[in-house]
């Protein structure tokens, strides 16, 4: 026992040493970003000779600027609507009918985050031009739908195979409905995965620039569509302090998510 101690605690060691090293070149990128962001520069130079605040003013007095990112945050919030339910359903029904039939639903509802996102949204532009939503918010939001409901179904499902259903099978022996029970009885249950369900799906679109790329356009262009077109046009600090506002804006919502999580 004694001898196993010091491979033991080198073991430890070394796994957290290999963490620090992976969370260290996750977060370099945005420790360079951010001080870019407040540079005086009228190009992207790191380290910055002198500081301003004139890209946050730019960015924040810029029409095209704000329609982009109101469209992009209304997105997040129905893209959250409209994948958390459907994801739901599918969870339920796979819990429910089990066998081969909830593999393959299952297999279904994940297949969007397997297949190359390029694949996805050529396939996409094509429908939508078809039923001619391209550009439309409707169509954007086809497709971010799409990619959030994977996410939703793999954060909602462990919670929905942990509810016991006999409670439901109670409460309609009661005399009560299975919407109602799924509702009174059974959602309260899983408020926090919802939640996490919801937040994820809402980060996701936030995100999403490969099909808004394709299927976004005109006044329901979204904000990673518009950086990628300034990038492309014309690189400046602007484009750093739209990054460095939007890390902020998700790691605040994180973080007021995980203060409201019970212990």
């Amino acid at each position: 026992m004694l001898d196993a101690y010091p491979e033991s605690r080198l073991a430890r060691v070394l796994l957290w040493s290999f963490g620090v090293l992976v969370l260290a070149f996750l977060i370099l990128p945005t420790l360079i970003v951010v001080p870019i962001s407040f540079s005086a520069s009228d190009m992207l130079e790191f380290p910055p000779r002198s500081f301003s605040l004139r890209w946050y003013s730019s960015f924040f007095g810029s029409a095209d600027w704000m329609a982009a990112l109101r469209t992009s945050l209304i997105l997040a919030g129905l893209t959250a609507v409209v994948s958390v339910p459907v994801a739901f359903l599918a969870c339920v029904a796979m819990d429910r009918l089990g066998g081969r039939l909830a593999r393959g639903i299952y297999t279904f509802a994940v297949m969007p985050s397997v297949v190359p996102g390029i694949l996805l949204a050529i396939g996409l532009f094509f429908v939508l031009a078809k039923l001619r939503l391209l550009g439309t918010l409707g169509g954007v939001l086809l497709g971010h739908v799409v990619l959030a409901i994977p996410v939703a179904v793999i954060v909602l499902y462990p919670s929905v195979r942990r509810f016991d259903w006999v409670q439901l099978q109670a409460a309609r022996s009661l005399g009560a409905g299975w919407g109602g029970g799924l509702v009174g009885i059974m959602l309260p249950q899983m408020t926090i995965s919802l939640v996490s369900a919801a937040l994820m799906a809402f980060l996701s679109s936030l995100d999403e620039a490969v099909i808004s790329i394709f299927v976004s356009g005109g006044a329901n262009t979204t904000l990673p569509k518009l950086m990628f077109i300034s990038l492309r046009d014309q690189i400046d600090p602007t484009i750093a302090a739209i990054s460095t506002l939007w890390t902020g804006f998700v790691i605040a919502v994180v973080l007021v998510f995980a203060a409201r999580q019970k212990p």
